[in-house]
C-alpha cells in the first residue's frame, strides 16, 4: 500500500491539466444535463410538444457538444498518454480500469451517434441549440429508428452502470487502498 497521504503525488503522476478540465467539464455535461434530460425525456414525457421538443433538442444538442469533447479527449490521449500507474497497483485492478475506461470512451462515442441517428430515423433533424442545423445522413425509416432508440437506451444502461463502477473504484482507490490512483484526475 502506498502511504503518502491523498493529494501528495510524485512528479508526472496526475493526468495533464487539459486531460484534467477536458475530463470534468465531459462529467458535468454528462451528470448534470445529458443524464437528466434523457431521464426527463424518457420516463417524465411532458404533455407539452413544445417542451418535450425543446427537451429534446437540449439533450441531443449537449450530447452533441459531449461527442465533440470526447473525441478530442480520445485525440489527446493518443498525444499524450496517461501517467504511469502507482508500482503497487495490481495487474487486475489495471486490466479492470483499461476495460471500463476503453468502454466508457466507446459509449459516449456511440451514444450521441445512436441518439443522433434515431432522432434523424424518426424524421426529426437536429438544429444545434435550436439555432444550428446539423445535416441528416439518414431519412425517415421508422424500423431504423427503432433499432437506433434501442442501442441508445441499452447503451444508457450499460454507461449507467459503469458510471457506478467508476465513480465506486474512485472511491475505492481514495478511502480504502489509499492510493494515489483517484488523485491523478485530480
Amino acid at each position: 500500500m502506498n502511504d503518502r497521504p491523498y493529494g501528495s503525488s510524485g512528479p508526472g503522476e496526475r493526468y495533464a491539466l487539459l486531460a484534467r478540465v477536458l475530463h470534468w467539464l465531459s462529467a458535468a455535461l454528462v451528470l448534470t444535463l445529458v443524464i437528466p434530460l434523457g431521464l426527463w425525456i424518457a420516463y417524465f414525457r411532458p404533455a407539452d410538444e413544445a417542451l418535450k421538443m425543446r427537451l429534446y433538442n437540449l439533450h441531443e444538442s449537449f450530447g452533441l457538444v459531449v461527442f465533440a469533447l470526447i473525441v478530442v479527449r480520445v485525440i489527446y490521449r493518443v498525444v499524450r498518454p496517461a501517467p504511469p500507474w502507482p508500482v503497487d497497483t495490481p495487474h487486475s485492478v489495471r486490466a479492470i480500469a483499461r476495460v471500463s475506461h476503453g468502454v466508457l470512451y466507446l459509449l459516449l462515442i456511440l451514444m450521441p451517434i445512436s441518439g443522433f441517428l434515431a432522432t434523424n430515423a424518426w424524421g426529426f433533424p437536429l438544429a444545434l441549440f435550436e439555432v444550428l442545423p446539423i445535416p441528416s445522413p439518414i431519412g425517415k425509416d421508422e424500423a431504423l429508428a427503432k433499432v437506433l432508440a434501442t442501442v441508445h437506451w441499452v447503451g444508457a444502461a450499460a454507461f449507467g452502470a459503469l458510471l457506478s463502477l467508476h465513480v465506486a473504484g474512485a472511491i475505492y482507490h481514495r478511502f480504502v487502498r489509499h492510493d494515489s490512483l483517484a488523485h491523478r484526475m485530480f
